[in-house]
């Protein structure tokens, strides 16, 4: 394991040099604000506050169907992962938490797992099993499903993988499970929905039964891959069922690439949190499909109306109201530790703005039917530049003020190179 990290001295140098325009431009703001009778330093303090995860497999080069080219100093293991988002962490200071999935991050010694986090300054978010693919050594194969299988034995060895799950995590200090299944088919006939969907209630009841009294368990929905023709938690209508049907610590995971284009699912958030059935997000951006792509680096005013209803469910301080957020993303291109910290920092953006909407204007604009000024009302605050905020936020926690300049002028990926052995040529898979 390489502990090395971004030197401190570096990111305290980079922002003295950056301070004074920086103080400049938020003062700028603030005196923009106060003519809204909005106070910068509440704002900034709640962007200091705001958290969003990192997915362990994040930090790995992603990839197709078709390929994989493996980059510079990839992490090997879950320490090499966790060193990597120590350093996201560090330079954007709203990522202290990893989400793992298992069992690509098993190790021998949770406890010596559970140290190097402390020792990276992180937290476990949730915990996420995976049964969508055979792993070396396994009795029965998922090739025709597995939570939802016809055979009880592959159900069995699904269930017993996700209670497994929870023992890992419950030593980590998470108190989350996250539950997705590639489950479904890929012709007409192939499998009775009805069926189907029986099996998979009765597995996660299982699961549900062994659910610790201060977790919760995310459902996770997707319309489509591996299975084409049908999937068996495919929207978030099958979603809520299921949330309903399993109990009261049974969540909706909502990813932003799991819907069928063009769907409001801002909307779909505001039923969520209705029927207190809202348990997270997976953030990323889609053009086409489950696309994983950086968080709003597409739709950046559709992130934004989705957290314009999460935080006006915030201010209404609406009934078992605590969503967790993470980043989901596949980086085919980019080092993904840029990758991420642009991301984490664009949706701690769209945060921010949602918090700046005038929401006693708005409430009177909806209440008298004033489409055109409720719809400025959400622009104006869209329209907003509130980079001063997002990078005090950053400095008042001895992050860096320009990420992304401290990370390149840092070389860590060089660094890193050097004892993590090169993985030449390209492969088929998105792991």
């Amino acid at each position: 394991m390489n502990n090395s990290r971004i030197n401190q001295t570096l990111i305290d140098e980079h922002n003295e040099s950056c301070l004074a325009h920086l103080r400049e431009d938020y003062e700028h703001l603030a005196t923009q604000l106060t003519r809204c009778d909005v106070d910068i330093e509440t704002i900034t303090e709640k962007a200091q506050a705001f958290e969003i995860a990192v997915p362990s497999w994040g930090v790995g080069t992603g990839g197709t169907r078709f390929a994989r080219f493996p980059g510079e100093g990839e992490p090997r293991n879950i320490f090499e992962k966790l060193e990597d988002c120590a350093v996201i962490n560090q330079l954007s200071r709203c990522t202290a938490s990893v989400s793992p999935h298992f069992p690509w991050d098993t190790v021998d010694d949770f406890t010596e797992l559970k140290a190097f986090s402390d020792h990276c300054g992180l937290h476990w978010d949730s915990i996420n099993s995976n049964t969508f693919q055979d792993q070396p050594g396994q009795p029965h194969s998922y090739k025709f499903g597995s939570l939802t299988h016809t055979d009880a034995a592959v159900r069995d060895q699904a269930i017993a993988h996700n209670l497994q799950c929870i023992q890992w995590g419950q030593q980590l200090g998470s108190r989350r499970l996250t539950v997705w299944v590639g489950d479904g088919s890929n012709h007409p006939g192939q499998q009775h929905f009805q069926r189907a969907f029986e099996r998979y209630l009765d597995s996660m009841k299982r699961i549900y039964a062994t659910l610790p009294d201060d977790w919760e368990m995310h459902i996770e929905h997707k319309m489509f891959e591996p299975a084409f023709y049908s999937t068996v938690i495919q929207d978030w209508g099958s979603n809520i069922l299921a949330a309903l049907e399993l109990g009261d610590k049974a969540k909706s995971l909502v990813d932003l690439g799991h819907h069928a284009p063009n769907v409001n699912i801002e909307m779909i958030i505001s039923r969520l949190i209705q029927f207190k059935k809202l348990g997270g997000f997976h953030f990323n951006d889609s053009k086409y499909g489950d696309d994983d792509l950086d968080s709003g680096s597409l739709h950046p005013y559709q992130q934004f109306l989705i957290f314009n209803e999460l935080v006006d469910a915030e201010a209404r301080n609406q009934e078992d109201f605590n969503p967790s957020y993470m980043l989901d993303q596949s980086h085919n291109v980019t080092d993904p530790i840029e990758s991420l910290i642009n991301s984490a920092i664009e949706v701690q953006r769209s945060y921010v703005k949602a918090l700046l909407v005038d929401r006693a204007a708005l409430n009177g604009y909806q209440d008298s039917n004033d489409a055109l000024l409720a719809s400025n009302t959400l622009k104006a605050a869209f329209n907003l530049d509130v980079n001063p905020i997002l990078a005090m936020a950053r400095y008042r926690q001895s992050g860096a003020i320009d990420p992304l300049q401290v990370y390149r002028q840092s070389g860590y990926r060089q660094q890193v190179s050097k004892v993590r052995p090169e993985i030449t040529g390209s492969s088929s898979g998105i792991v």
